[in-house]
């Protein structure tokens, strides 16, 4: 893997690598982690998407993930759109990162659909593996798994492997899903802003959202929309069927690039 580089957003130091570095004004993938996700957890992954698409990637850890500053403070409802709307454009300013396609999976595709969405930064095209858009009954269910999880196996040893305090990164992400005005999180009031074209990827056996998330992003946003369900994967498509989302990205890249 690339050498890690840190830069301070919105007070805090995130660690972040390119695939390769960036030349002259061409396009950047920039890829959004999932909610327990860090720069690490992606393993190879955004070096193969740059050597298919032939384009430079952005891999970095949010506030609270992997090794960027450790979380706080509990997480407030809003969190995402922090994200969305104050860090990631910061991020962007500094490292002139003008001409984006954002690689968001769960969170992170909700992150890159909040800000997209808000129609105030270009971006150039979404790829987005499981993103929720509203909170479902199997979302709950899932993330009521991962404590019991957390308390009884040996969860916590894996999550401590790849975050700087694991114990804080997990229970700031389980603590806010599981709060219960978070039930009533929805973000489809961002998806009409979305003129970039889109493509949403979900795993048929998603533990943590259904097909109606898919569904939902496709009839709301403004631009083109492409969805692929993959059969036998669960909510980490790029771990569990890497090769189809690397040809689905391939194809997607080729196309809003042109």
């Amino acid at each position: 893997m690339s050498d890690l580089s840190r830069i301070e957003i919105t007070g805090h130091q995130l660690e972040y690598l390119w695939t390769r570095p960036r030349e002259g004004a061409e396009p950047v993938i920039v890829f959004l982690h999932e909610g327990l996700g860090s720069t690490g957890l992606w393993r190879d992954f955004p070096h193969r998407v740059s050597e298919r698409t032939g384009l430079p990637a952005l891999v970095y850890s949010r506030y609270g993930y992997g090794g960027s500053t450790v979380l706080g403070e509990r997480r407030p409802l809003e969190y995402m759109h922090r994200e969305a709307l104050e860090a990631l454009p910061e991020l962007r300013n500094k490292l002139g990162l003008d001409d984006v396609i954002l690689f968001g999976h769960s969170d992170g595709g909700s992150i890159a659909l909040i800000h997209a969405g808000a129609g105030t930064w270009p971006v150039r095209g979404l790829v987005l593996e499981a993103p929720h858009v509203f909170v479902e009954d199997i979302t709950i269910a899932g993330i009521e798994d991962a404590k019991v999880a957390y308390e009884t196996t040996d969860l916590p040893e894996k999550i401590a492997r790849h975050h700087t305090h694991g114990d804080k990164t997990f229970w700031g992400w389980n603590d806010i899903w599981l709060d219960p005005p978070f039930r009533d999180w929805n973000i489809e009031e961002y998806l009409p802003g979305v003129t970039a074209p889109t493509l949403v990827i979900q795993g048929e056996g998603d533990e943590y959202g259904s097909a109606a998330q898919l569904e939902a992003i496709a009839a709301q946003v403004s631009g083109p929309a492409e969805t692929l369900l993959i059969p036998d994967c669960r909510h980490s498509p790029h771990r569990d069927q890497p090769d189809a989302v690397l040809d689905a990205t391939e194809r997607f890249v080729a196309r809003v690039v042109g």
